[in-house]
Formats: structure tokens, C-alpha cells, sequence
């Protein structure tokens, strides 16, 4: 029987309520399937673990994660610390030192759920996009001088490397070459940034030559969140730079109808070091302890990881899964319009599992 490792880091918030779900879930898909195991570690880095060291990790975490052939991630951030340090000091220290560049959205809308665009029934909003996850705008390049002086001056320094440009391009030129309609469009700001996001665009226009079979445009940033809004059928694949996709796909969460069912595959292509796996719904402070925080981004989340573990069958069947309680209005989470409990859609969602004949 093969066996997967598998790093579970809850984090903030509600983190800890949807990977605990995640897990549950994953244990029903090993049963099911019957072909594989997962062997899980869990760890308790995160806002408490600063409180209590000062630090939201031990220096050597990202080693530690190294083991393992997936991580699955909840959240992080929480009010009382500031941001900058619970994302750095976990998140980004995660993926920047385990190299994954490749951060993977899907976005569609599930059955039974209801976007907030009136023309939209489902099947034009249907998208992948995928951000630069190693450098662009959160490369961490940059300080400040002269605290509480007059004078005093900050600096974030959006650095791009060719190299850094070329293997995004690349893999998302791929995953188009893979999808059905094989369209791909290059998100950019290169009229106001004029040397960084000018190579972005050169290069974005070398790669496709290796990629004829993929149709291809450009889009300005400013103008991508009207077509988002205005032509989603006009969209499938998408690449941005790392804040330029961090905001997008947000937005993306939001059309098909929460955020709270949006996944995330925080990707090292070329598997020298395990990818991390999240929710991009955040810590959502507001209701951590509740009992109503949204699984399915979770469950989402964890069907790519089952499919980056080359569990494809177990994957597809916890998709289907997910979709039939969708469906179900009456296990639909507040962030919904609904009033189920995380529980209770867990529960049904393993009892679909289990009784899948698929």
C-alpha cells in the first residue's frame, strides 16, 4: 500500500476547524480508495507559537517540512499580532525556501451555489489562475531608514528575475496546453511599470512561441477586473504576478460565490520539496471557534492534493463529493446564506464518501 507523509499545519483562526475537517475527510477518501495511506504529522506553528517563543516557527520549520510529500495548510494571521509578521514568518517562510513558485487558484461555481453575477448560471466561470508565488511584489527586498525621524523612508522593492518569469510562463502555459480550450491570458501593468513588467511581457511573448497550439492575450490589471466582472466566458487560464494574482483571484473567490470555497495548491513543480496545500479563505477571526466556518475550500484544497499525489481516482471522487452537498441548501454554511455548522457538513460529506459508487 503506497503511503503519502503528510505536514498538517492548522494556524490561525478557523485554520485549525478546516484542516481538522480536511483530515477527517482524507482519512474517508484512504478508506474508500483502499490503495493508499496517509500517514499525518501535525504541527501547532502559528500566532500561539509566537506568543509563547517569539516566533511563528522554529528556524529550521521549512527543514522539517522537507520530509513530508505534502503539507496541508489552514490559515494565518490574527488580530493582535501584525500581519507582516505572522505571513512571513509562516506562510512565506513555508514557500519561498521550498521553492513553491507555482501558486495554482481554481475558480468555478459549484452547484447549488449562486454567484453574484446575474448573467452567470455556472459553466462561464470556469477558471485557473495562477500566481507567481517566489518574487514580483513579495520578494521581501526593501527596508526602512530613520525611524521616527522627519526623513524617515520605506522602501518594497518589486524584484523579477528572467528566470523567475520564464518558469511561471512556462508552467501556465502548460496547464492551458492541458485544459480543453488551451487559452491563456498574461496579466501585466507594464504601461505604468515600465522595466520589470516590460520583461514580464517579453518574456511572456518568447514562451509562447514554444506553446503554438495555445491561444494567448494580454491584459492589463486595471482592465482584468472588468473582464472578470463583464466577459467571465471570455476567460480560462490566467497568470499574474504574485500581487496582481493575490488580489484577482480574491475577486475571482468572490464571483463564484464565497471565499470560503476557494482552494489553493502552493506548487513546486519540479517536486524537490513538498507543496503546500490551502484554503485562501484566511484566519477569519470573526468566526474561529464558532462551529460555522465553510469546509469545502478545505475539501477542494485536499482533492488537488490527492491529485499532486498522483491519487487521482480518490481525488476526482472527493470533487464529486463535494459537489452533491453543495447542491444541498440545507449544508450551507452563514458565508452561504445557510445556517449548517462545519460538523454537519463534514458529516455528509464523509457519509457521501462512503456511500460513492463511483
Amino acid at each position: 500500500m503506497r503511503t503519502h507523509k503528510i505536514a498538517a499545519i492548522g494556524g490561525d483562526g478557523i485554520g485549525p476547524e478546516v484542516v481538522a475537517a480536511g483530515l477527517q475527510a482524507l482519512a474517508v477518501c484512504a478508506e474508500r480508495d483502499g490503495g493508499f495511506s496517509l500517514d499525518v504529522t501535525s504541527f501547532d506553528w502559528g500566532s500561539d507559537y509566537y506568543k509563547k517563543h517569539g516566533v511563528m516557527m522554529p528556524p529550521d520549520g521549512a527543514d522539517q517540512l522537507r520530509k513530508f510529500d505534502a503539507i496541508l495548510f489552514g490559515a494565518v494571521g490574527a488580530p493582535d499580532v501584525p500581519d507582516h509578521i505572522t505571513l512571513w514568518g509562516l506562510r512565506l517562510a513555508i514557500c519561498q525556501p521550498l521553492d513553491q513558485y507555482a501558486n495554482v487558484r481554481p475558480t468555478r461555481i459549484l452547484p447549488g451555489i449562486t454567484s453574484p453575477l446575474r448573467k452567470v448560471s455556472g459553466p462561464e466561470l470556469d477558471w485557473v489562475i495562477v500566481r507567481e508565488n517566489s518574487e514580483g511584489e513579495y520578494s521581501g527586498v526593501g527596508g526602512r531608514v530613520h525611524r521616527g525621524l522627519p526623513i524617515e523612508a520605506a522602501q518594497d522593492v518589486s524584484l523579477m528575475t528572467r528566470a523567475g518569469v520564464q518558469r511561471i510562463m512556462r508552467f501556465a502555459f502548460r496547464l492551458a496546453q492541458s485544459r480543453p480550450r488551451k487559452l491563456l491570458t498574461v496579466v501585466t501593468k507594464s504601461n505604468a511599470q515600465r522595466h520589470a513588467m516590460v520583461m514580464w511581457d517579453e518574456i511572456a511573448a518568447e514562451v509562447a512561441r514554444e506553446f503554438p497550439d495555445v491561444t494567448w492575450d494580454k491584459m492589463l490589471v486595471d482592465a482584468m477586473t472588468m473582464r472578470m466582472v463583464l466577459r467571465p466566458e471570455s476567460i480560462d487560464t490566467v497568470v499574474a504576478t504574485n500581487l496582481h494574482a493575490d488580489i484577482l483571484t480574491d475577486l475571482a473567490a468572490a464571483l463564484a460565490g464565497s471565499l470560503g470555497i476557494a482552494p489553493t495548491g502552493n506548487i513546486n513543480p519540479e517536486r524537490t520539496a513538498p507543496s503546500m496545500f490551502e484554503p485562501i479563505h484566511g484566519s477569519a477571526f470573526d468566526i474561529a471557534g464558532k462551529g460555522i466556518a465553510n469546509p469545502v475550500g478545505t475539501f477542494w484544497t485536499a482533492a488537488m492534493m490527492l491529485e499532486h499525489l498522483g491519487e487521482k481516482p480518490a481525488a476526482a471522487r472527493l470533487m464529486k463529493a463535494v459537489e452533491r452537498i453543495t447542491a444541498d441548501p440545507a449544508l450551507h454554511t452563514p458565508d452561504l446564506g445557510g445556517t449548517a455548522t462545519t460538523r454537519q457538513v463534514t458529516d455528509a460529506l464523509c457519509a457521501t464518501l462512503r456511500a460513492s459508487n463511483d
